[in-house]
């Protein structure tokens, strides 16, 4: 098959090389932005005079009809053509002729598929919040059901102090609230339209590149035509945003595997989003939370390969920039499956409350409120805090905890022990008590759900104003 570039060769590529330096098979899926952003050129092209306007009509008309085939499954893709661009226009020239032919006037495809690029990550920026924005509802309403369910807090994986599921929850909630915000940073990184840059240094047609951005809803427009055609940072900006959201899914999923563990006994994870075993019987596995956890690594790994693949490209483009496609699609199918499996399995996962407050019950997490007993009664909390840590001592060794040793015991400790103790030992007061800003306190927790549902509020009215800027 000729290629559409072939004038100045006298052989044609080899085999091997046409199908490695075909990308037809990943950037197929950007046929509806190449179509779109065409269909704005041609028609600024008649609109200036460029092109004839009974061409431009043919052109327009043409790429809906190929646009109508490949949405029926009725185009067919040919390696030989290398791209989503060259297929589309050979198969455009093939059924209108001469006019199909004037469709790459002053473009060339390094602005073409930046554009497409541009507009690819736009629409999968609002399906990525509109997903998001469910995830965090999710969560948000699944807290709301464990506002007063107790279980311990950890830190370095040893049970620190007592808490409230609904603020575990939540602590996830405000890391999403940073992951959209910077997923709102992508999208204007994104909102920038490369077309007319050409291969390098612009075109001498009369072009309108506003006219254009206009059409294909962009705010901005690049400045410099080197930079437009050279540019990933919006890809790299992308793949960081999911990196770091990963990274979030995957410290949630870390602890939905041990907190399902017979071990932990928290959560169950409905049949639905659970697996068996091919050899034991009894087992129900976390598969879903240990794919994105493992996915992670994969997502990260893309960010790792986009940034070696810029950091020494001299401007403009090279085909080295052809690799940043198959990472950012895979990374957006990862993210976009990781959100909308996740938003279900938290839904549908049963809270074993009786066993958390059974965990909170039996062990050690009420030391900090014990001390803090102490200091309100005038001890300093260095002191505080050694004759605490004496009467836990005291404890294990005893095969008690602390809320059954008596009074007489801990008066041994120190004076300022009195009944009322045993009351600022119970995890609900623990727990009730802490109502600094922030904290996990039963009246806190309400407070956060009211900003919680004001910050869903905010981030459904940023995606409408996204949709509307497709």
């Amino acid at each position: 098959m000729a290629k559409l570039w072939g004038g100045r060769f006298s052989k044609n590529t080899n085999e091997l090389v046409d199908a490695f330096n075909a990308s037809i098979d990943f950037d197929k899926r950007l046929y509806h932005e190449d179509i779109r952003g065409s269909i704005a050129h041609a028609s600024m092209l008649a609109k200036c005079g460029i092109i004839p306007a009974q061409d431009g009509e043919k052109i327009v008309a043409g790429l809906k009809d190929i646009l109508k085939d490949i949405e029926a499954g009725n185009f067919k893709f040919e390696v030989a053509l290398e791209d989503i661009h060259m297929n589309i226009e050979a198969r455009l020239t093939e059924r209108i002729g001469q006019a199909g032919a004037r469709l790459h006037t002053a473009r060339s495809r390094n602005d073409q598929v930046a554009l497409d690029m541009h507009m690819y990550m736009k629409r999968e920026v609002a399906e990525i919040a509109e997903l998001l924005i469910q995830f965090e509802a999710a969560l948000l309403s699944v807290a709301k059901k464990h506002s007063k369910t107790l279980m311990p807090g950890y830190t370095h994986l040893q049970r620190a102090q007592p808490i409230t599921f609904a603020h575990h929850l939540l602590a996830y909630f405000n890391m999403l609230q940073r992951d959209f915000r910077r997923l709102q940073g992508v999208w204007e990184g994104a909102d920038m339209m490369p077309l007319g840059a050409g291969a390098i240094a612009g075109t001498t047609f009369p072009i309108d590149r506003f006219d254009v951005a206009e059409q294909l809803n962009f705010g901005k427009v690049y400045s410099n035509s080197m930079d437009a055609v050279s540019d990933r940072d919006y890809v790299i900006e992308f793949l960081s945003f999911a990196s770091i959201l990963m990274m979030h899914m995957s410290r949630l999923s870390e602890e939905i595997c041990l907190w399902s563990s017979t071990e932990f006994g928290f959560i169950e994870l409905d049949d639905a989003f659970a697996t068996g075993s091919s050899m034991m019987p009894q087992k129900k596995n976390p598969d879903i939370a240990e794919l994105v956890r493992g996915k992670t690594g994969r997502v990260y790994g893309h960010l790792q390969a986009m940034l070696v693949t810029a950091k020494g490209l001299p401007l403009t483009y090279n085909k080295d920039l052809q690799e940043d496609k198959e990472g950012f699609f895979d990374a957006v199918d990862t993210i976009k499956f990781a959100l909308a499996v996740y938003r279900d399995m938290i839904l549908t996962m049963t809270v074993n409350v009786d066993k958390m407050q059974q965990a909170v019950s039996k062990d050690f997490s009420n030391a900090t409120d014990l001390a803090d007993y102490l200091v309100r009664k005038g001890l300093p909390f260095r002191q505080a805090h050694e004759v605490v840590g004496k009467c836990v001592a005291y404890a294990i060794h005893n095969g008690k905890f602390l809320p059954e040793i008596t009074l007489e015991e801990y008066k041994t400790f120190s004076d300022l022990f009195e009944a009322d103790l045993l009351q600022a030992l119970q995890p609900e007061n623990c727990v009730a008590s802490r109502k600094s800003y922030g904290g996990p306190a039963f009246s806190e927790n309400e407070k956060q759900f009211a900003a919680g549902e004001k910050v869903l509020q905010a981030q459904q009215e940023i995606l409408q104003d996204l949709q509307q800027r497709l």
